[in-house]
């Protein structure tokens, strides 16, 4: 066949995506450093320690994502770094985010940073977190004083990384460490606090640095009927979406709380994003009444450690979906553990390429973030799963560039998909991608 090629955009950003904890190391003052410890932990012996070492040497990981030809990058601040007590800020650790930062620049990398992704300051939890109402003020403040410290270094922000899926997993069950109380009732009060934070965040970070783009990064799933002609398991599925995909986004849009929470509004919070965050993995199973089903269809291509199916196509019902709200659209995460590397460059291709199609329907798709840059610290899951387009060795701190990561590398340099990578990296979706 005849050699072609998928054209993005000059301005196009080419990214990778980090989040605090997961990369920095000897985040001791964050509720994650005591619950990984803890006897019968579900991490059993795994600790995040230095983790990618970034505290000391996240400059060493930025030339890698320079070497790759990316010119963004999406990073988390800690907020028990910069504020280890109430009221207490360390300048010290202000000052070396703000090295990081300059780091970027220098690198030619965009920062987009992001407030909250999942690690909450210890004291915090001792005051109740997210459902008690005070942790509203203590939001604001952390926020408007990074935005006084960085904000001249940030063109884009996130306040609240993935708040559904925050919600679920510490309130609702076991798998993050847990707040004081958890439960129903503890989530109904969390879920509304959360965008009080968000709103206040967005307010703060505007009176500061005006221009700057304001966001949430919102994870996005396709939701489908386990059973295709069963109505109500249609039905469910149609119920679980929209919960989980529309219902935040609907209360940034016009300030309105809705069932099942509550209802009500909340002053300041319509109209409070600049853009849609998507963060983007795999498409879920719905049986009437059930929760997320891990039951997977004949075919179906299956990332490590059972994390979810390879579904490209989704990417692109997101964006579409997202449409609705007439805002720029940036892919804020994308990617799944693959430690043998053996999916990861296929996925890269068919995923781009569903983006590749939104940007040629004049959809404003500006950006794509992949997650991540090297393997990290997976949260609940330790270092049993690899995200990594560089495999990193948590003792010795040794990263290798994998074969994906030289594929992204091409797609980053030249700002395209090519009938060429696809016979080099992932021949078995040559067909699909080019056929002909």
């Amino acid at each position: 066949m005849a050699h072609a090629t998928m054209n993005f955009p000059s301005d196009f950003l080419w990214g990778t995506a980090t989040s605090a904890y997961q990369v920095e190391g000897n985040n001791t003052n964050s509720d994650w450093w005591p619950w990984e410890a803890a006897e019968g932990s579900i991490l059993e012996d795994q600790r995040s320690g230095r983790a990618c070492d970034w505290w000391e040497n996240a400059e060493a990981d930025l030339d890698l994502a320079a070497g790759l030809g990316t010119n963004a990058h999406r990073l988390s601040l800690e907020w028990s770094r910069i504020e280890p007590e109430p009221s207490v800020f360390n300048e010290a650790a202000l000052d070396r985010y703000r090295q990081i930062l300059q780091a970027m620049h220098d690198r030619g990398i965009e920062p987009m940073v992001t407030l909250h992704h999942f690690s909450n300051p210890l004291w915090l939890v001792e005051k109740g977190d997210f459902s008690s109402d005070v942790v509203v003020d203590y939001f604001k403040r952390y926020a408007s004083r990074v935005a006084t410290a960085l904000g001249d270094l940030v063109p884009k922000w996130i306040t609240i990384n993935e708040p559904m899926v925050y919600i679920f997993l510490r309130y609702l069950s076991a798998d993050f460490p847990p707040p004081q109380r958890r439960g129903t009732s503890a989530a109904r009060q969390a879920l509304p606090n959360l965008l009080r934070c968000h709103a206040a965040a967005y307010h703060a970070i505007k009176e500061v640095s005006p221009a700057a783009m304001v966001g949430v990064a919102k994870n996005m799933a396709v939701f489908e009927p386990r059973r295709e002609g069963h109505l109500l398991d249609r039905w469910w599925s149609t119920e679980v979406s929209w919960a989980f995909n529309d219902w935040w986004m609907l209360a940034m849009q016009d300030g309105r709380l809705r069932w099942p929470i509550r209802r009500g509004r909340i002053k300041h919070l319509a109209n409070t994003f600049d853009f849609v965050g998507i963060n983007y993995y795999t498409r879920y199973y719905m049986r009437f009444l059930h929760g997320l089903e891990r039951e997977w269809p004949a075919g179906a291509v299956i990332s490590d450690g059972d994390y979810g199916e390879l579904y490209p196509a989704g990417l692109f019902r997101v964006i579409k979906h997202v449409m609705r709200y007439q805002k720029p659209i940036l892919i804020t995460e994308n990617g799944l553990p693959d430690k043998a590397d053996k999916l990861r460059s296929a996925f890269l291709l068919t995923h781009l390429r569903e983006v590749w199609r939104a940007v040629n329907f004049n959809w404003p798709v500006m950006g794509y973030y992949h997650w991540t840059l090297t393997d990290n610290f997976e949260w609940d899951r330790g270092w049993t799963q690899r995200f990594g387009l560089y495999s990193l060795d948590p003792e010795t701190q040794e990263r290798r560039l994998r074969r994906s990561g030289q594929l992204y590398q091409e797609i980053c340099q030249t700002g395209s998909l090519s009938s060429t990578m696809a016979e080099q990296f992932a021949p078995s979706v040559m067909r699909q991608l080019f056929p002909g």
